[in-house]
C-alpha cells in the first residue's frame, strides 16, 4: 500500500513539474527605444506557454497583443513601446493560466544610436569587394574546431568542407582591400550555419541571431564593421529570407507547420521566376516556383505567415541597428513571397532611409530582372521598393563581348543592346554590376586566361553605369569554372599561415597578377576621385567593326572609352562622335598617363580598352 501511494505521489509530482512554465529564448534578445515603429513582436520559446498570461508592471511598455501558437512551446507577444520608455531592463512576467507560478524574464531596451540610423548607404560612387569569409583568410585558429557544431572540422583539401577562414581574417586584410581601391565589403552570410556538411557558404542559416562560431562572435562582427568604417570601407550584409537550414533551431520545433512550405512532403522549386509575370502561367507552376524548396536540406519559408514575416523583418533591423552596416544584399530575391519582400524593404527604409539595398535577380532576361526594381515601367503588382538588382543581364553581355566574335547582337554589340534596355528601370545606376561572383565561372577562366581581354572587362566594369563589384581573387587571376559552385570558391593564397605563397603582398604575386592588381587600382583610384565615372551621364554609340565607344560626362569632365574587341589594332576616326567630342582637342590616357595631342584619329590597340579624359 505504501508503495502504491508513493507511486501515485511520484506520478503527480512529475505531472506537476512537467506542466511548469519556463522561458529559454526570446527573439529579438533586446531592442531599442526611439524606433520609428513602436510595436515590437517577441518570439518566446520555452515550455508550457499555451494560454499563458504576460504582464509588464514598469511604465513605458505595454502588452498590446498575445498570439498563441499551435505549438505550446511558443507564444508571440506584441509590445507597444512608448516614447517615454527608458533604456533599462524590464521584467516580463509569464504567468501560467491556471496556476500561481510563472517565469520572470528580464528584457533590455537600449538607447538608440541615432547616428547609425543615418546611413550613407551604397551608391554608384562605391566599388564593392565580394568575399566568402571561410575562403578568404584564417585569422583565428582557435575557432577552427568547435566541438558543439555538426560539422566539427575543417579540411582545405575538400571543396565542400570548412576551410577555416573567419572574420578576424577579413579584419586582418582590410588594408589590402582598401589598397586595391574598393570602398565597400560584401561578405556572404555570417549567420550560424550548423549543418552537417557544406556549411561554409552561409546560405542555410540555423540561428538568425548568432554569428557562426567558426567565423567568430556577434561582437567580433560588430568590431569588424567599426574597423572597416575607420578605414573608410563600408560593409554590406547578405540576408536570406527564402529558406533556412534543416538544422535551424525553430525548424526542429516549429511554432506552426504554416511556417514552412510543403512541411510534410519535399517539393523542389522549378526555379522559373518568369512564372510571376507570365500572363499565361499556371497556378501550379507559380506555386512550385515560390513554394518549392531549393534543396532537401533547405526548408522553404512561408513569409505569408504574419508571425514569421514580423520575425524576419525585426531580425534585419536588429542586425542593422547593432552593427551599423551600410547595405544589404537580399539573397534569391524573386523566390520569397513578393508582398513580403515589398513590406520588408519598406520597413527597413522607414528606419534607415539611406540604407543601400539590392536583390539577387539571377533571371533570364532584362525585363524580368527590371520587374523586381522600384518604379520600373513593368507595372509589378507588388509595387517593389527595391532600389537596385544584381545585373546578371549585363554580366551575360560582358561574357558575350569578351568571348564571341562581333556580330549584329554579339561581341561588344551585346553590351550596347543590354544598356539600351535601361529605360525599363527607374535608375539602372543603382544596379550591382560584376564580371563574376561566387555562383558563376571566374572571369579569367571565361576569357581563356587572356590577360588583355581580362583588362578590357575590368575597364568596362569600372567605367560604365552602375555599382561595380569585384569578386575576391579576380585581382590575382584566380581561376575556376562553375561546374560546381565550390570550384569558384577557392582559398585566397596567403590567408593561412601554412600557405607558401602570399598573394596579399606584391612580392607574392607574379608579374601578370601585379599587372592586373595595379590596373584595377589605377582605374579605381581615378573613379573614386572623379564623379564623372560614378554618376556622370552615359552616351553610347552603335558598335561598328568590333569597336564600341561610349562616354561618361558631367559639367566638369568628359571621359571617352573605346573598346576594340578585334585581334588587330584599329584607327578610329572620331568625327562620328563629334556631338560629345565637340570642344575638346586632346586627351589623357588615365591608365598610362599618355597625352594625345590630337584626337581627330585615335589608334586603338587590339583587344583593349582605352579610357581617355578629354581635354581642351
Amino acid at each position: 500500500m505504501k508503495f502504491f501511494l508513493f507511486a501515485i505521489y511520484s506520478f503527480a509530482f512529475l505531472i506537476c513539474n512537467a506542466q511548469e512554465l519556463s522561458v529559454d529564448r526570446i527573439n529579438p534578445p533586446f531592442w531599442w527605444t526611439g524606433m520609428k515603429n513602436s510595436t515590437l513582436q517577441l518570439l518566446v520559446h520555452g515550455k508550457n506557454l499555451e494560454n499563458c498570461k504576460v504582464k509588464i508592471l514598469q511604465p513605458g511598455i505595454t502588452v498590446k497583443k498575445i498570439s498563441y501558437s499551435e505549438n505550446p512551446d511558443f507564444v508571440f507577444v506584441y509590445l507597444s513601446i512608448d516614447k517615454t520608455a527608458k533604456p533599462e531592463k524590464y521584467n516580463i512576467n509569464f504567468l501560467h493560466p491556471k496556476k500561481n507560478h510563472g517565469y520572470l524574464f528580464p528584457y533590455e531596451l537600449k538607447n538608440r544610436d541615432n547616428a547609425k540610423a543615418l546611413k550613407k548607404g551604397i551608391s554608384s560612387s562605391d566599388l564593392i569587394y565580394l568575399l566568402i569569409p571561410d575562403r578568404f583568410a584564417n585569422g583565428d585558429t582557435a575557432n577552427d574546431f568547435i566541438p558543439s557544431m555538426n560539422e566539427k572540422y575543417f579540411c582545405r583539401d575538400s571543396t565542400m568542407s570548412r576551410h577555416g577562414g573567419d572574420l578576424q581574417g577579413v579584419m586582418n586584410h582590410l588594408d589590402y582591400i582598401r589598397e586595391l581601391g574598393a570602398t565597400a565589403i560584401w561578405m556572404t552570410p555570417v549567420w550560424e550555419n550548423n549543418q552537417p556538411y557544406t556549411s561554409y557558404h552561409g546560405y542555410a542559416p540555423t540561428d538568425h541571431y548568432k554569428v557562426d562560431a567558426r567565423l567568430g562572435t556577434n561582437e567580433l562582427y560588430f568590431s569588424l564593421v567599426d574597423k572597416a568604417h575607420e578605414k573608410g570601407l563600408k560593409v554590406i550584409g547578405d540576408f536570406v529570407f527564402n529558406h533556412i537550414g534543416n538544422e535551424h533551431w525553430f525548424y526542429k520545433d516549429l511554432p506552426s507547420k504554416n511556417w514552412i512550405h510543403s512541411s510534410d512532403e519535399f517539393r523542389m522549386s522549378n526555379f522559373r521566376d518568369v512564372t510571376l509575370m507570365d500572363p499565361y502561367a499556371s497556378l501550379y507552376d507559380m506555386a512550385l516556383f515560390s513554394n518549392g524548396w531549393f534543396d532537401k536540406h533547405m526548408p522553404d519559408l512561408n513569409q505569408k505567415d504574419s508571425l514569421l514575416a514580423a520575425y524576419l523583418i525585426q531580425n534585419s533591423i536588429w542586425w542593422i541597428e547593432n552593427s551599423g552596416i551600410d547595405g544589404i544584399r537580399l539573397d534569391t530575391y524573386a523566390y520569397p513571397d513578393q508582398q513580403f519582400m515589398t513590406n520588408w524593404t519598406a520597413a527597413v527604409l522607414k528606419e534607415y532611409p539611406g540604407m543601400g539595398l539590392f536583390g539577387e535577380t539571377w533571371v533570364s532576361n532584362v525585363p524580368n530582372q527590371a520587374f523586381y526594381s522600384v518604379n520600373s515601367v513593368l507595372k509589378n503588382p507588388y509595387k517593389p521598393q527595391l532600389p537596385g538588382v544584381t545585373d546578371f543581364q549585363l554580366y551575360n553581355a560582358i561574357c558575350n563581348a569578351l568571348t564571341k566574335d562581333f556580330a549584329w547582337t554579339d561581341g561588344v554589340a551585346a553590351l550596347y543592346y543590354c544598356l539600351a534596355n535601361d529605360f525599363l528601370y527607374e535608375d539602372a545606376g543603382r544596379n550591382i554590376i560584376f564580371l563574376d561572383n561566387h555562383d558563376v565561372s571566374r572571369i579569367y577562366s571565361v576569357v581563356h586566361e587572356d590577360l588583355e581581354k581580362m583588362k578590357t572587362g575590368i575597364a568596362f566594369l569600372l567605367t560604365t553605369r552602375g555599382i561595380p563589384c569585384l569578386y575576391y581573387g579576380t585581382e590575382i587571376l584566380m581561376k575556376g569554372f562553375s561546374d560546381k559552385h565550390e570550384y569558384v570558391r577557392s582559398d585566397f593564397h596567403g590567408g593561412w599561415s601554412s600557405d607558401k605563397i602570399n598573394k596579399f603582398s606584391k612580392a607574392g604575386r607574379n608579374e601578370s597578377e601585379n599587372s592586373v592588381f595595379d590596373y584595377i587600382s589605377k582605374i579605381a583610384d581615378y573613379r573614386k576621385n572623379n564623379p564623372v565615372l560614378q554618376s556622370g551621364k552615359l552616351m553610347q554609340f552603335v558598335p561598328e567593326n568590333g569597336v564600341y565607344v561610349y562616354f561618361r560626362y558631367n559639367k566638369d569632365k568628359t571621359v571617352m572609352i573605346i573598346i576594340n574587341q578585334k585581334n588587330e589594332k584599329q584607327v578610329i576616326d572620331t568625327k562620328r562622335y563629334e556631338e560629345r567630342i565637340n570642344g575638346f582637342s586632346k586627351a589623357k590616357n588615365i591608365v598610362s598617363g599618355e597625352i594625345l595631342n590630337s584626337i581627330l584619329q585615335i589608334t586603338s590597340p587590339a583587344k583593349s580598352a582605352l579610357i581617355l579624359e578629354l581635354q581642351k
